[in-house]
């Protein structure tokens, strides 16, 4: 049985976009590199866990800060 997904809880890739004022592009990228996992995908449409994304977003933007590349954030964050 799949689990019981809240609509609440989640928030798409182009939200995300203006939510943090990236580009669409970065947000696809930040997929594809590991750091914003996909919790549910419906047609061509991804979702995101919203407080995984909030945590992401504020780890990421410190350690972009700090001087840190995303290959190190990466490894940093999800030990890849």
């Amino acid at each position: 049985m799949i689990k019981a997904i809240h609509k609440n809880s989640l928030i798409s890739a182009k939200d995300i976009s203006a939510k943090y004022k990236i580009t669409y592009q970065t947000v696809n990228h930040y997929t594809d590199f590991g750091l914003l996992p996909v919790s549910f995908k419906k047609g061509n449409v991804r979702f995101y866990d919203k407080n995984l994304v909030k945590r992401r977003f504020r780890e990421i933007t410190g350690l972009i800060h700090e001087g840190y590349s995303l290959r190190l954030i990466r490894k940093k964050l999800i030990g890849i």
